[in-house]
């Protein structure tokens, strides 16, 4: 069988890796190499990195128009395997490989269809989420399932943390995928259409903290936009990032307003209020400065207590 892979970031990299040790993986799509960094240098796709290192080639294209079709066909692909990658899989591009494609996305299809499913669990505050291998399909996320794992969530996860286990996890269900799909097994599971729910991409005003949400919103907020664009607010006309904090339970402070910094507890953190409940934030990072935790904070930030956030 000859695999192509699809992916860029490195989310990707396991289930290159993965599918490498053990199927004939003859090329590599990944995003075209972008500049980063402070000095603006050319950076190639952790993929493009992983694929170079052992031999592979890869393919970088803008578009994947008739062009690039008609040089990708003489390969005769027989999978297209995909992980993290952003372009969109049109009819006459799947149709290029026998067995069409499968894809790894890190939710319970169908929930959560779309760029950011593991935010989005998050936010929620769901009890459980998952991963799903599918078939590709013109419409996002909705291929037939060939496998899927949940795993229980408790309330402590970052966006971070998830990704890292969903990318190893879904590693090992890809090579397992494609064994199934070797074996001729193409029974697979239809997606149930009434318990469709969707994901939209990130922007940075997203993570911007509405202080009349609840406590345990934010919260959320903080673990789901972790590493970016991370929940902030605003402090003398700075931006100030909130990076971990818990939600505390009292009515002590009940009548303080919203992103109104009411108190320190030593052992909890700084206490701001919200529209229902206290948040206790223990690290945080003020614009141009480096992450702190709150005593830290506080010590170089004497006026902080009292202040009144996102004004």
């Amino acid at each position: 069988m000859k695999i192509i892979f699809a992916g860029t970031p490195e989310f990707s990299v396991p289930s290159f890796k993965a599918i490498c040790e053990k199927f004939d993986v003859i090329a590599v799509l990944t995003a075209p190499d972008k500049l980063a960094g402070r000095g603006k240098k050319i950076q190639p796709s952790p993929v493009k990195i992983a694929a170079m290192h052992l031999g592979i080639r890869v393919f970088q294209p803008e578009k994947l128009n008739q062009e690039f079709r008609d040089e990708l066909a003489p390969l005769k692909p027989d999978l297209l395997a995909v992980a993290a990658y952003s372009k969109i899989f049109r009819r006459e591009f799947i149709d290029l490989f026998t067995l069409g494609g499968i894809n790894l996305h890190p939710s319970l299809l169908p929930q959560w269809r779309g760029p950011a499913p593991i935010p989005a669990a998050i936010l929620s505050g769901q009890k459980e989420s998952g991963i799903t291998i599918q078939t590709l399909d013109l419409q996002m996320d909705a291929g037939d399932i060939i496998l899927q794992k949940t795993f229980p969530l408790y309330g402590k996860e970052t966006t971070t943390e998830l990704s890292s286990f969903c990318s190893q996890e879904g590693a090992k269900m890809m090579a397992q995928a494609i064994l199934l799909l070797e074996q001729g097994k193409r029974e697979f599971r239809k997606q149930d259409e009434d318990k469709i729910t969707y994901c939209h991409l990130i922007n940075k005003q997203d993570g911007l903290i509405n202080w009349s949400l609840a406590a345990s919103k934010i919260e959320r907020m903080i673990r789901a936009y972790s590493p970016w664009p991370r929940a902030y607010t605003f402090w003398k006309e700075k931006s100030l990032a909130l990076t971990k904090a818990n939600v505390i339970k009292s009515d002590y402070y009940k009548n303080a307003a919203p992103g109104k910094v009411i108190d320190l507890d030593q052992k909890e953190g700084i206490l701001i209020a919200t529209g229902e409940g206290i948040l206790a934030v223990q690290m945080l990072q003020l614009q141009t400065k480096k992450e702190m935790d709150f005593k830290a904070f506080l010590n170089g930030n004497k006026d902080f207590l009292g202040s009144t956030l996102g004004e």
